[in-house]
Parts: structure tokens; C-alpha cells; sequence
């Protein structure tokens, strides 16, 4: 028996596509799900550009006041796409109504909102989910599954990477319906949140949590003009920013993004190392996993050495994360998949009363570690993260 779950869509532009394209495509390729999404309304300041993207995606109402939105008994779900400086009121003002809340990432503008936001959820008894896509992505749910089966044995290294290079133009404005990013009044931070909330929410979600970092962050280009009121304006983020980080399990960790790096567009990569072997990925070539055996878990002896070397996984075949809902082995999945995913274990979460991670609880652990990066960063010193999942 199917259940139709009316959704409301606050903001749209790049993550509204995404997210959208998710609502419309999760039942076809995961049809045992009792839930149904319905577009049924999307919310934007701008009536004429919220109206053609509800055209282009089939929502049934268009609404400029989000609030208004909420008070509406027709709707079960509420998304929230807008800028980081929103999720505040619209998840604590939809958890108080009783929806259902997604919301996009970082969770908040810091650790005192993401606590509120969690705190409104856990009391309303709402479902919650943080659209943390990557963890999502067949690869990285593999390097998962080998972690969970301990065939890195001890863990000792882990080191991330999260790269683009849209932002080096000194001529780029800040501010606005697009480049609010970087504006530090409405996105918090800069690559920490924007970039490294990701590398982070993975890291944890591969090796545990990180309690301590020490980091240093740069902006690049001082002053640039706001686009609403178009003056010369000091820039608040964060343009890099790396962290060396300690994990819970005593592993280490180094942590480098930057939108300052020429010619990588969305390079995210990860490598972890450990006694019994590696796992190695890289988001530009997100169908493979690159695994290297040193000790085999099934017997315990070490990998003959004619056979000892990397082992590139091609993550397509049906006993792969997810690949059993899409096509034949070598066949590939790409980026837009990730938000399917992530919706469909969202919502089989639901139907079988177990929360599915991550959800705000756990995005209010990323936060906690982006805000030690940015106090650190301050300090210049090692800052605990309080973290504990």
C-alpha cells in the first residue's frame, strides 16, 4: 500500500534540482517504498523565478512566504534548499508543526543553531535527514561496508581533500541569490562549512569521531563588491582553510580545501591506511575504489607478494551499494544519484521506525568539529571538538 508524501521545497537553484530530481526518480528505481513524494509547493522570495522552476518540475503551488507554507495541512514534508542563515527558523518553526524536516548542509550557521534545530526535532519526535549526499555515492558506501568488515585492520592514517577554484577572480562579487557563499553574514563560513562539512561528515562516518584539530585558514582576495548594495565590502569566509585533526580511535588526520586551486572544479578525494590495508577515493572517478589488501581478513596471513599492489574496484556490480536498483555491471551511476539514495534509505528509515543517518543529531557533529576549525584558526591552537557519536 503507497502513501503520497506532499512535499514543500524552500529555495531552489543548484541543490533545488538535485533534490527535486530525487522526489520525482526514488520511486521508480526503489519501488518497495510505501512513500510517494508529490511536489506540491515551492517557496522563493522571487515569484517569477520560483514560478518557471515549479513549472519546469511539476510543483503544484508556488508560495513567497515560507511561512505560510508551513501552516498549510497538506503538506508533510518540508526541504529546506535556502541559505545557511534560514535553517534556523524554518526547521524549529516546521518541527513545531509536525513536518517532516530535510534540510540541506552545514546543518546551521554554528554549533548554538545546529543544537537548537536538534533539540526541535528530537522533541517534536520528527523524522530529520541532512542531504550529506556523498555518503551516498556507491564508492564511498563500499569503503564503508570495508571498514565495517575491519579489512584496513588498525586504522592510523586518514587525509582528505576537497578542492574548486571558482572563487580566485578578484573581480567576483559577494552576496546575492547566487554568490551568497561568500558572504559571511548569510553562509557562516566559507570552505569549512560549504566544502569541509562534507569531508568532514565522511571522515566520521568512515573512522569515528574527531575530537581535537588544529588549523590555519586564508582569505585570498580581502574586499569585494556586495551585489545588493554595491558597495566594497571587507570578505568575511574563509577562502582555504587546512586542520591537522585527532580521531577518538588514535588515528590522524590532515584536512585541506581551498577554492583557490586552479583548474579543479570539485575535486574531493579521501585515503585512509591502516594495518591489514587501504582504501583510497577520488570524487572525478566516483566509480571506482581503489583498495589495497595487505592482510587477508578470511585467514589472517599476509597477501602473497606476487599479488600485493592496489586493486581498483569498479563499483557497478549488483552486490555493490545501491547497484541493484540501477543497470547491468559497468554500467555506471552518477552524482544525481547520490540525492536518490539518500532519500530512499531516508524514507525506508521511516516506514521501518529506525532513523537513518545522517540526520541532525549527527550533522550537529560536523558542526562541532567546522566551529573548532574556525576557533582554531583564530587561536592558533589545538581546540577540542566535543565530539561524541
Amino acid at each position: 500500500m503507497t502513501k503520497e508524501l506532499n512535499v514543500a521545497m524552500i529555495g531552489y537553484g543548484f541543490m533545488g534540482k538535485a533534490h527535486s530530481n530525487a522526489y520525482k526518480q526514488v520511486a521508480n528505481f526503489f519501488p518497495e517504498l510505501e512513500h510517494r513524494p508529490k511536489l506540491k509547493c515551492l517557496s522563493a522570495r522571487n515569484a517569477e523565478k520560483a514560478g518557471a522552476f515549479a513549472e519546469t518540475w511539476g510543483y503544484e503551488s508556488v508560495e513567497t512566504d515560507w511561512r505560510k507554507v508551513i501552516e498549510r495541512d497538506d503538506i508533510d514534508l518540508i526541504d529546506i534548499c535556502s541559505p545557511n542563515d534560514s535553517h534556523l527558523e524554518i526547521a524549529i518553526a516546521a518541527a513545531k508543526a509536525g513536518k517532516w524536516v530535510a534540510c540541506e548542509k552545514p546543518l546551521a550557521m554554528n554549533v548554538a543553531e545546529a543544537e537548537a534545530m536538534t533539540a526541535a526535532v528530537e522533541e517534536a519526535g520528527v523524522p530529520n535527514m541532512v542531504w550529506f549526499n556523498y555518503r551516498r555515492v556507491p564508492a564511498i558506501s563500499l569503503a564503508h561496508q570495508v571498514m565495517e568488515e575491519g579489512r584496513i585492520g588498525r586504522p592510523y592514517h586518514y587525509r582528505a581533500t576537497y578542492l574548486q577554484d571558482w572563487t580566485i577572480a578578484e573581480d567576483v562579487p559577494q552576496g546575492g541569490a547566487a554568490l551568497w557563499r561568500l558572504d559571511a553574514d548569510v553562509a557562516g563560513s566559507g570552505v569549512t562549512g560549504d566544502l569541509l562539512a562534507h569531508s568532514i561528515d565522511t571522515a566520521m562516518w568512515l573512522n569515528g569521531p574527531i575530537t581535537r584539530v588544529v588549523a590555519d585558514t586564508e582569505t585570498f582576495v580581502k574586499e569585494r563588491i556586495h551585489q545588493d548594495s554595491g558597495e566594497m565590502q571587507p570578505v568575511g569566509i574563509d577562502d582555504a582553510c587546512m586542520f591537522l585533526a585527532r580521531f577518538a580511535n588514535g588515528s590522524m588526520g590532515t584536512f585541506e580545501s581551498t577554492r583557490y586551486a586552479r583548474g579543479r572544479k570539485n575535486f574531493n578525494t579521501f585515503e585512509m591506511n591502516g594495518a591489514d590495508g587501504s582504501v583510497k577515493f577520488d570524487l572525478e572517478d566516483p566509480q571506482y575504489l581503489d583498495f589495497f589488501e595487505y592482510t587477508q581478513k578470511e585467514s589472517g596471513k599476509k597477501v602473497a607478494d606476487h599479488l600485493t599492489g592496489w586493486r581498483k574496484v569498479h563499483v557497478t556490480n549488483s552486490e555493490h551499494p545501491y547497484m541493484d536498483k540501477w543497470w547491468v555491471p559497468g554500467c555506471t551511476v552518477g552524482y544525481e544519484h547520490t540525492f536518490i539514495h539518500a532519500l530512499a534509505d531516508f524514507l525506508a528509515g521511516v516506514e521501518k521506525g529506525e532513523p537513518v543517518q545522517p540526520d541532525f543529531r549527527s550533522a550537529l557533529q560536523t558542526q562541532r568539529v567546522c566551529d573548532a576549525v574556525l576557533a582554531s584558526a583564530k587561536s592558533g591552537a589545538w581546540v577540542e571538538t566535543g565530539v561524541s557519536l
